[in-house]
């Protein structure tokens, strides 16, 4: 791997990121208030919006519930996401819903 390469986000990380500043703007929230509710700073909020800094899972079932949304609202239209009905190994499919009591 390339030094330019380790610098360059992923563009899952950076999808990532779009989904929750899409999602924290559609309510209005700012950094500071997400941050707040997670425990960290709004810098490190900007991070995760940009890319810059990978969401672990348990964080991003934090924000997903914060946001009020499925965890799978923020890989919707991830690139490199297959179109037409083809499901790559053991995904399931984004548009099953699935009711858990």
């Amino acid at each position: 791997m390339t030094e330019e390469n380790k610098k360059k986000p992923n563009p899952i990380d950076i999808h990532v990121g779009s989904r929750i500043r899409l999602r924290r703007n559609m309510l209005g929230m700012s950094q500071e208030k997400l941050g707040e509710n997670l425990g960290i700073t709004f810098q490190q909020i900007q991070k995760y919006e940009k890319g810059t800094n990978r969401v672990g899972a348990s964080r991003l079932q934090a924000i997903a519930s914060i946001l009020s949304v499925p965890v799978a609202f923020f890989f919707e239209d991830a690139p490199g996401e297959e179109t037409g009905g083809g499901n790559r190994g053991f995904a399931e499919d984004s548009s099953m819903a699935f009711a858990i009591e």
